[in-house]
């Protein structure tokens, strides 16, 4: 791994060498929400940020460090350098794990900074034709659960004869696209649970009702990994809560919004807000970590929208990570051992729950419930997996470098099982388990919680 720490003088000459046009050529911001100068101005260049930077510690360069691109994000407000191929790859390259807002010691909203200029990145860098069709694919499948749930069908017939031993035996992807290849190589296992969608509208409580909740589906999670969604139902209905299902509800707006692409993210966001509108809940519940932190930025995401405005702020109000709400209103169902001996697990702290939304204990304080879990800590614990959404698709190199380095250190633990709260986690960490020969499962809390609930054995 190259790291190297270059001082502020080093910096300033780099954006001086790096940006060869006349200024009267530059293209940088345009006027619809730049980064904040007042924000940028908050960053004292301390340096503390660099440890923590996913992308800083594998590339090794100050300007794919928060530091460095808090510097570029300056220059382009000043109309010092342009917003053009050399200065946009030092944004992509950025996970967005938000790690270095945790440790700033002078509390610089860098999400906010990079969010606003990944918004202007989008509506103010022309990509490169392939660029622009690799995120197309994205942007036009992922957040469509209903579209995306056509191609479970080739896909099931992709796993099931065969195909997908074979594609990646010969490395065949790899030499053709390695964004496909690292698309396909976090494919889960697609079982007959992906095509059911039987939810029904209203889950009554078990016993007295407690709470009235809603619960957010996601659309990688209700697609791939249903049981997780399943378990949740059942552990808010055993905790005395009236569980509410929107049938109308769509994609969470995360993804898009987390890449800039404005308009797409504030159309599915409304879509949200409405599917539970006049459904009287008082919580609105969602296991996904990406997702949760989204969903609690709704406020900002609709900030401009006068009819949204409102009802945004006060559906963001809501949310409630699982784990969060879990511990908010207490566990009273009985919760028995999931296994005959004591069981060592470790935790995985998603960055977008750990950093975004500061819930960390929430999640240690519900496993540590259920007798007989005993709980390990990996060293790097708040350093991201490399999934980043879809960066492992887009930055495939770089993500790779992290997913080993996480793999590695939850191994090192030698827990029995890992637990994450967040898909993209569960799916780039199997990756790399698998790389370096482990067979060690991945479950979410929920799942362990419901397991307890109902007395269901792990090896049973």
């Amino acid at each position: 791994m190259q790291v190297s720490d270059n001082n502020t003088n080093n910096t300033s000459n780099h954006l001086k060498n790096s940006e060869t046009a006349s200024i009267k050529n530059l293209k940088g911001f345009d006027n619809n929400r730049p980064p904040d100068p007042k924000l940028i101005d908050s960053c004292v260049h301390c340096g503390f940020c660099l440890s923590t930077c996913p992308s800083y510690r594998v590339i090794g360069k100050e300007m794919d460090s928060p530091r460095g691109r808090i510097y570029l994000m300056d220059a382009i407000n000043e109309g010092e350098i342009a917003l053009n191929t050399a200065t946009t790859e030092h944004f992509d390259s950025c996970l967005g794990c938000l790690a270095c807002v945790s440790t700033c010691p002078s509390g610089v909203e860098y999400d906010k900074l990079i969010s606003a200029t990944r918004h202007q990145v989008e509506r103010n860098y022309p990509r490169s034709l392939p660029e622009r069709l690799f995120r197309k694919l994205i942007f036009s499948l992922f957040p469509y659960p209903k579209i995306l749930r056509f191609l479970l069908i080739p896909l099931f017939i992709y796993q099931k004869l065969g195909f997908q031993k074979l594609v990646r035996a010969t490395g065949l992807l790899e030499r053709i696209s390695p964004r496909i290849a690292a698309m396909e190589s976090i494919l889960p296992q697609i079982t007959l649970k992906s095509f059911q969608d039987n939810f029904p509208t209203i889950v009554p409580a078990q016993g007295k009702k407690r709470y009235r909740v809603g619960v957010i589906l996601g659309c990688v999670q209700r697609l791939f990994f249903s049981p997780v969604n399943e378990a949740t139902v059942r552990v808010l209905t055993a905790n005395g809560c009236e569980v509410v299902i929107p049938k109308t509800q769509g994609c969470c707006a995360a993804l898009p919004e987390h890449q800039g692409q404005t308009e797409q993210a504030k159309i599915l966001a409304r879509q949200m807000i409405d599917s539970f509108e006049n459904t009287e809940v008082d919580f609105i519940v969602i296991n996904a970590a990406g997702c949760g932190h989204t969903l609690k930025e709704y406020g900002h995401i609709l900030a401009d929208d006068p009819e949204y405005r409102e009802k945004a702020e006060k559906f963001a109000a809501k949310v409630k990570d699982a784990n969060e709400f879990l511990i908010d209103v207490g566990v009273t169902a009985k919760l028995s051992p999931l296994t005959n001996e004591p069981l060592t697990m470790v935790y995985q702290d998603a960055c977008h729950l750990l950093h975004g939304q500061k819930i960390s204990v929430q999640p240690r304080q519900l496993l540590r419930k259920i007798p007989g879990v005993k709980l390990r800590e990996p060293i790097d614990a708040a350093l991201c997996c490399g999934s980043a959404g879809v960066y492992n698709m887009l930055q495939p190199e770089v993500a790779d470098e992290l997913g080993k380095q996480k793999a590695q250190n939850l191994i090192n633990t030698g827990a029995d099982l890992i637990t994450s709260a967040n898909p993209g986690c569960s799916l780039q960490i199997s990756k790399h388990l698998k790389s370096e020969g482990k067979d060690i499962k991945i479950m979410h809390p929920m799942e362990l919680l419901d397991r307890a609930i109902r007395g269901v054995k792990l090896r049973d």
